[in-house]
């Protein structure tokens, strides 16, 4: 089972320039996680910031009680280990073919003998659907065929904490689509903890557990799928939305006035109720998402702390009990 990652007061700036400050929420166990925000919110500097590659000013990340901001670096580079962190562009080694990228952190972190390395890898590249292209080179292959070999390389070493940074960026929509379900189907199969960073709505709508936003260097709001996607919140709906109208602006945050025009204008100021869309289940064959069963119970006893609209939300959830339709892997030839 994958283990809670509590964050407390996260602050992280580069010279003057403050990137978020005073961070603060939890990971449940085994649960996925989205954290989404515009481009430039510092979103894959919290990744970092997580496995401790970065060093925050100040606040502390727990894992299985060492603090990844300020415990020894021999206590962090241990827990480091727990972690599988799957890039943007899958960082491959281009001269190495996808077999040795994968093999890679198994020949540099264990002593594991090569027949070994073989099974454990071969398993990781069927999980993600890449049998029979092990041998080619990261250039041979689609963009979408070198995430999921990163995918796989972010496996090796039995994560129980999964990052992955905008695992969607340079997909068209099916392949996304695929991936979405792919992230789901790791969750089944390893019951690991997962954040995913990214601003794709789609991913956003279909796969977390939980979510949350970061904007204007603060968490806006994190907590269960129905909290963010009922919320009231205007960068929240504008994003949601994929609105030119609310805080956001094309370079940065839009002025006090800007925003007191859009609030005039009588067009804007319709809001369409948001539909929410059921979470992606399990591949057929494969067992349920034990973290389904411990999400259910934890956010149905912190109902009565929640906004009516996600209150109601979580209700007609669990009261429907929906299944979304499974989509299987793309085989390895075909360019996702």
């Amino acid at each position: 089972m994958g283990i809670e990652v509590v964050v407390e007061g996260l602050t992280k700036s580069f010279g003057k320039q403050n990137i978020w400050q005073d961070v603060t929420l939890t990971l449940p166990a085994g649960e996925v996680s989205v954290m989404l925000g515009p481009s430039g919110t510092g979103k894959t500097v919290f990744l970092k910031s997580l496995i401790g590659l970065l060093k925050p000013d100040r606040g502390r990340v727990l894992i299985n009680g060492v603090d990844m901001v300020n415990s020894p670096e021999r206590e962090i580079f241990e827990t480091r280990k727990l972690f599988g962190l799957m890039f943007q562009d899958g960082a491959l080694f281009g001269s190495m073919s996808l077999f040795d990228n994968i093999a890679f952190p198994l020949r540099e972190h264990t002593r594991k003998k090569e027949a070994e390395i073989r099974r454990i890898v071969m398993e990781r590249i069927e999980v993600v659907g890449l049998l029979g292209a092990e041998r080619k080179l990261p250039g041979e292959i689609s963009g979408g065929m070198r995430k999921r070999a990163g995918l796989a390389r972010a496996l090796v070493l039995d994560p129980q904490i999964i990052l992955c940074d905008e695992p969607d960026s340079g997909l068209d929509p099916v392949r996304t689509a695929y991936l979405s379900q792919l992230l789901i189907d790791l969750n089944a199969q390893i019951d690991a903890t997962m954040l995913i960073v990214t601003h794709n709505l789609d991913i956003a709508a279909t796969v977390p557990d939980n979510m949350g936003m970061l904007f204007r260097r603060e968490l806006v709001t994190f907590g269960p799928r129905e909290l963010l996607l009922t919320s009231e919140e205007p960068v929240v709906a504008q994003f949601l939305a994929g609105r030119r109208e609310g805080p956001i602006g094309m370079s940065e945050e839009k002025d006090a006035a800007a925003l007191a025009a859009e609030a005039a204008d009588p067009r804007t100021r319709a809001n369409t109720p948001r539909e929410i869309v059921p979470q992606l289940e399990p591949s057929p064959g494969l067992p349920a998402r034990r973290a389904a069963a411990r999400r259910r119970e934890r956010v149905l006893g912190m109902l009565d702390r929640l906004p009516p609209a996600a209150r109601a939300a979580i209700e007609r959830t669990y009261a429907s009990a929906p299944t979304a339709p499974a989509m299987p892997l793309p085989a390895a030839g075909s360019g996702s």
